[in-house]
């Protein structure tokens, strides 16, 4: 089955590759919380912009905003939001890197919160009524997930409930649920390498010599459960170049290799998610497996 996919392969590698060399870790914007600034991962005025249609724009209300755009940080600026009482302001909008390099034009930002919002920019900030949801900042430097470029989750944060501006609620919240008798999950990347220990154990070679060595992304859902199975590629592609048993009998005998195993609950702001997790196995004539994970 694999050397039909050889030509895709190496089409794909060269278009990762050619992603990842345009993709870097991206500054953060800032919120004032009880007299502390610190790093938030909530874009509220990039949601703004996005809301009148003007995200992708090299100018908006004449400012050259992604004039100042660099590698890791696409907007071209950051901006800086403040919890006041129960409500939310923008307070700030400053050139990328200006805050941790240890002085703010505050003219500058000034200059362009009132092109950008006119009558709206009052007592020098500006009401954010145009945002609904939750805003979270890290309460610990430790890192539970990151995708590489921007958004991160930390095993404590705190979780800031809004409604047009307007503060609901507050809370801490624990991200990661330590249960002595599930398996450790803290190290995404160690993953993998539990899920192969349990592979390795089934048995591989079949009366039909159908052969799964393959790619595979494992879901482990909100529960901590693996919950789904599935190969690499398109559904088109399957078709392709599976025959429908051989397919469905990899499927079920990775599902089922590893339905029993029980992992950490992760969390976001809270509230448990799911995440799939990459492996690709070789089995050999004889049926031994090869982790072929990279």
């Amino acid at each position: 089955m694999r050397k039909h996919f050889s030509v895709f392969l190496i089409f794909s590698f060269l278009t990762l590759c050619s992603l990842r060399a345009f993709t870097s870790p991206q500054s953060p914007d800032y919120i004032i919380f009880k007299g502390d600034t610190v790093a938030t991962y909530t874009l509220l005025l990039e949601l703004y912009f996005q809301q009148q249609d003007k995200a992708e724009q090299g100018k908006l209300f004449g400012l050259s905003f992604r004039d100042g755009a660099s590698f890791n940080c696409w907007r071209g600026y950051q901006a800086i939001y403040e919890v006041d009482n129960d409500s939310l302001f923008l307070v700030d909008i400053i050139y990328c890197g200006e805050r941790r390099n240890g002085k703010i034009n505050k003219a500058a930002s000034v200059e362009k919160m009132k092109k950008i919002f006119n009558e709206k920019f009052f007592n020098d900030r500006v009401y954010i009524n145009w945002f609904s949801g939750d805003i979270k900042f890290p309460l610990t430097n430790k890192v539970l997930r990151w995708d590489g470029v921007f958004y991160t989750i930390y095993e404590r944060e705190k979780v800031i409930s809004i409604s047009g501006g307007r503060v609901l609620a507050m809370k801490d919240v624990e991200n990661y649920i330590d249960d002595p008798g599930r398996i450790n999950r803290k190290d995404k990347n160690k993953i993998s390498d539990t899920l192969f220990k349990k592979l390795k154990k089934a048995k591989w070679k079949n009366n039909a010599d159908f052969d799964c060595s393959e790619k595979y992304m494992v879901t482990i859902d909100g529960n901590g459960n693996v919950s789904k199975v599935r190969m690499l590629y398109a559904e088109d592609e399957i078709e392709k170049y599976y025959e429908k048993d051989e397919y469905n009998f990899c499927i079920s005998k990775v599902y089922n290799a590893l339905k029993t195993l029980k992992f950490d609950i992760i969390k976001d702001a809270g509230k448990p998610i799911s995440e799939d997790i990459y492996i690709e196995i070789w089995v050999e004539d004889n049926g031994k497996l090869e982790n072929w994970t990279r």
